[in-house]
């Protein structure tokens, strides 16, 4: 069975990590999680992006070296990672000598085989990008997008891949191949940008103007630019790892799909003769509030700050709740607050509180086994069935939210079940008959937890720890047989309060 090998984009250090860089790793984690849990061997890569002249500008700023100044920011980055307890297999700097030699190699087979040449380069480039810019770029006015900062017309000698030469086989490519590009309607996106011939792609930078990245290995009076250094690192981190490449999906965001991600990175890999990946997930961007992310403004959000304050699965569980995969979405602290109290707090956490005070109130704090099965035990089972029938297949196909809230639903189904049977009723009754429906609402109670909280584990998986901890129980190996409804939790002894999700006491 081939690997299921999943990627992040690796993030550029040029300063602290933000709500963005959060989104995608708690995504692409969630995705991992889950394969894992279908049974799939997976391998999460993600990293830091550590070359580039904004990194050398901004060490001489600070009067340091740019392998000091790249040392003390990527240090954040693995902290955010662990901090919302991703699960990647690896981290990769661009920085470490595993990486650079793979792109030396990469370089130097393409220039013996005569797809990188030498020529003179006249037009405009953006510093803040670090790229050069084709004119069909502009505003109708002709002017640049804000995106590109200040841009100047500037003439040098550079290296230049011939990138032209391949944009047939990748047309073509993308037409026969429709999971390529996710989600679907953003392959019109890349077929538009390859609608107009492809210029050939500058892939050195002389080392007067920027010193800070990996020589050419048939130039050293040239480094090599971020194409063939960021981009091969998906490739650099497993390349003696056999059985994981070709990727099965690069999680990016939806700015860096066009032209970097969807065309530059496949036909690099195609013209080494390296297998190319299976599918580019893109997701959207987040909004604060409304506006546009924003350090200078103060419209921004800390994760860390915020894990610290709200805790770690309410921010997973937000971000993953909030947005569609692939749309925009917007960050607020008030519609946090309402999946906070609505759907964590008062209705899982509430759920559990119930059924472990119940369990402790009438049952001397131990599930008890199964009594008669009624109308009202018949139903909720039904509606777990239905769920966990739907929402498989939605966490395949990445629909997470509708996910989410399909397994809210059946947690809200559970919660109305206790208020049918009443079992603080139950208790109160001598009849034989009302004692035994106790036991058997007890019983479903704690089940019915069990299983709806097993469908949260790639999401929220420390809150799923912690229900399992105070419900007595160990999972076993194989989730898919954790979806059965059964008798597992019979005998086991709970504790007596959990509160998954406190009332902090600041805001952020």
């Amino acid at each position: 069975m081939k690997t299921f090998y999943i990627t992040t984009a690796i993030d550029y250090v040029n300063g602290s990590p933000h709500l963005g860089h959060a989104y995608e790793k708690v995504l692409t984690d969630v995705i991992a999680r889950f394969r894992r849990m279908m049974g799939d061997e997976v391998y999460f890569l993600t990293g830091t992006d550590e070359h580039g002249q904004k990194i050398q500008q901004s060490a001489r700023a600070r009067g340091v070296a740019p392998q000091a100044f790249v040392d003390a920011i990527a240090p954040q980055f693995q902290e955010m990672c662990n901090r919302l307890e991703i699960s990647n297999d690896d981290f990769i700097r661009t920085t470490e000598e595993r990486h650079k030699r793979v792109v030396c190699e990469l370089l130097q087979q393409l220039f013996d085989k005569g797809e990188i040449y030498k020529a003179e380069y006249q037009g405009y480039y953006s510093t803040r990008q670090e790229q050069f810019l084709q004119g069909k770029g502009r505003n109708e006015d002709g002017s640049w997008p804000e995106i590109y900062g200040e841009v100047t017309e500037i003439t040098e000698s550079n290296y230049f891949f011939k990138l032209a030469s391949y944009q047939q086989w990748l047309i073509d490519h993308i037409k026969a191949n429709p999971e390529f590009i996710l989600p679907r309607y953003r392959a019109k996106q890349v077929l538009e940008f390859l609608s107009e011939p492809l210029n050939d792609l500058c892939i050195s930078r002389p080392k007067e103007r920027l010193e800070w990245g990996i020589p050419l290995p048939f130039d050293p009076d040239f480094v090599t630019y971020v194409w063939f250094d960021a981009l091969t690192n998906y490739y650099s981190a497993v390349v003696d790892k056999p059985g994981v490449w070709p990727a099965s999906f690069h999680v990016i965001g939806k700015d860096i799909l066009v032209p970097p991600h969807a065309v530059y990175w496949p036909i690099m890999l195609h013209a080494c003769g390296i297998a190319i990946p299976q599918s580019i997930l893109a997701h959207g961007w987040w909004s604060i509030n409304g506006a546009k992310m924003s350090k200078s403004t103060g419209n921004f959000v800390e994760p860390l700050e915020f894990v610290d304050t709200y805790g770690v699965d309410a921010l997973r569980y937000f971000l993953i709740r909030e947005m569609s995969v692939g749309q925009d979405s917007d960050f607020s602290l008030d519609q946090f607050w309402v999946r906070y109290n609505s759907e964590l707090a008062n209705n899982l956490g509430n759920l559990v509180n119930r059924t472990l005070n119940m369990t402790n109130r009438f049952a001397a704090s131990t599930v008890p086994g199964v009594g008669p099965v009624g109308d009202a035990e018949t139903a909720l089972k039904a509606v777990w069935e239905k769920t966990h029938a739907e929402v498989i297949p939605l966490f395949e196909e990445f629909q997470f939210n509708v996910g989410l809230e399909r397994i809210f639903a059946f947690i809200t189904a559970t919660n109305a079940y206790i208020e049918q049977r009443a079992p603080w009723k139950l208790g109160k009754s001598t009849d034989p008959a009302d004692q035994a429906i106790l036991q058997t609402s007890l019983a479903t109670m704690a089940e019915a937890l069990r299983l709806g909280s097993s469908l949260l584990q790639a999401v929220i998986p420390g809150t799923v720890q912690k229900i399992h901890g105070v419900l007595g129980y160990t999972a076993g190996s194989t989730w898919m047989d954790e979806l059965v409804w059964g008798d597992r939790l019979t005998g086991k002894s709970v504790e007596k309060t959990c509160i998954l999700f406190p009332r902090p006491d600041k805001k952020v």
